[in-house]
């Protein structure tokens, strides 16, 4: 799936000298900075800081998760406490929420309307979770969208799908794979990958030795 999208983070749109936003945005930088609200300089650490984001942070809170129940209970039921925990800053007026994968229970995560995303603990979307494509066919046919991922789901599973918003965005907790006994939480974290955050796959599986 590819496509393109807006995410209401026109900053990306920088990178693009043909859009149409970007003529805008570089005017009210310019305006602001000319008022002392911020400079050139604190922009671009903004802006770096924000590109610096990737789903290693959820990777990190998953493997928690899966090692240390009580910590579970906190990412479920206070994503941003969680995150707070392992030192990821996750603060802003966005509200976090996770989800878990259970033998009963699959989620998948998109946004219908744009592509509304969890940055602090995921970093950039890819580019097909912008995709029309994908936002419309998600919730139409969520199995047939997973299937093209290589996720093939038992028929007794429910699928339930979530919504993203301006005011709240979703991570898919996925369930700790067969044979992950006794690994670290560094180990266990790469295991993690993005696409299982989205719930669009699981994680991978533990590699055999010999």
């Amino acid at each position: 799936m590819s496509g393109n999208g807006h995410d209401g983070h026109p900053h990306e749109e920088l990178r693009h000298e043909s859009s149409p936003w970007a003529a805008r945005i570089r005017a009210v930088e310019e305006l602001l900075v000319e008022k002392g609200v911020f400079t050139h300089e604190e922009v671009r650490a903004q802006i770096e800081h924000t590109e610096a984001r990737t789903h290693e942070n959820g990777a990190r809170l998953v493997a928690r998760a899966w090692v240390d129940p009580e910590f579970k209970n906190l990412l479920l039921s206070d994503t941003k406490a969680a995150c707070s925990e392992l030192g990821i800053d996750a603060s802003g007026p966005v509200e976090l929420a996770v989800v878990e994968n259970t033998e009963r229970v699959h989620n998948l995560i998109v946004c219908t309307l744009c592509s509304c995303y969890p940055r602090p603990i995921l970093g950039r979307p890819p580019d097909w979770y912008k995709s029309f494509a994908y936002r419309s066919r998600a919730v139409r046919e969520p199995r047939a969208v997973m299937r093209e991922f290589g996720l093939e789901l038992p028929e007794g599973v429910e699928v339930v799908v979530h919504d993203s918003t301006a005011d709240l965005r979703y991570m898919v907790l996925p369930a700790r794979p067969p044979g992950a006994e006794g690994m670290s939480e560094e180990e266990l974290a790469a295991l993690v990958t993005r696409d299982s955050l989205i719930g669009v796959a699981i994680p991978r599986e533990p590699a055999r030795t010999q």
